[in-house]
């Protein structure tokens, strides 16, 4: 399902362009990420929905048999077990479309990469002073 459009301004945008049952399970995705972080900012990065603080935290995006969900390679590695049962590579997921989404799991990997978007940040402003 590959979008045609290139150069989103939003993630509202992105959604849109796909197919309604498709928009449905991105929104849910989303609400998913956001109640967890609630203050991320939404953007767009690498043409791809993106939850962004400290850094970029993770992207998804929708495919013609699935969602990519790209947590970056510490993310996947650090549920590598859980993840074990979906496609992937060294930084991304494939949960597929005629599954149930796995929101948990998702909300698990999120906190996860919070944690150390966080501890990440808080590293770089201690040596700075």
């Amino acid at each position: 399902m590959d979008s045609p459009k290139i150069g989103f301004t939003s993630i509202d945008e992105y959604i849109t362009t796909c197919p309604p049952e498709i928009q449905t399970i991105l929104q849910t995705v989303r609400a998913a990420i956001r109640e967890v972080v609630p203050d991320a900012e939404e953007k767009i990065s690498y043409q791809m929905p993106t939850f962004y603080l400290h850094g970029n935290l993770v992207h998804f995006a929708a495919f013609k048999n699935h969602i990519g969900f790209y947590p970056t390679p510490t993310g996947v590695e650090a549920f590598r077990e859980r993840l074990s049962q979906y496609k992937g590579a060294k930084g991304s997921v494939q949960f597929p479309l005629d599954q149930p989404m796995p929101l948990d799991l998702i909300r698990d990997i999120v906190r996860y990469r919070v944690e150390e978007s966080t501890a990440k940040a808080a590293a770089k402003s201690k040596k700075k002073k």
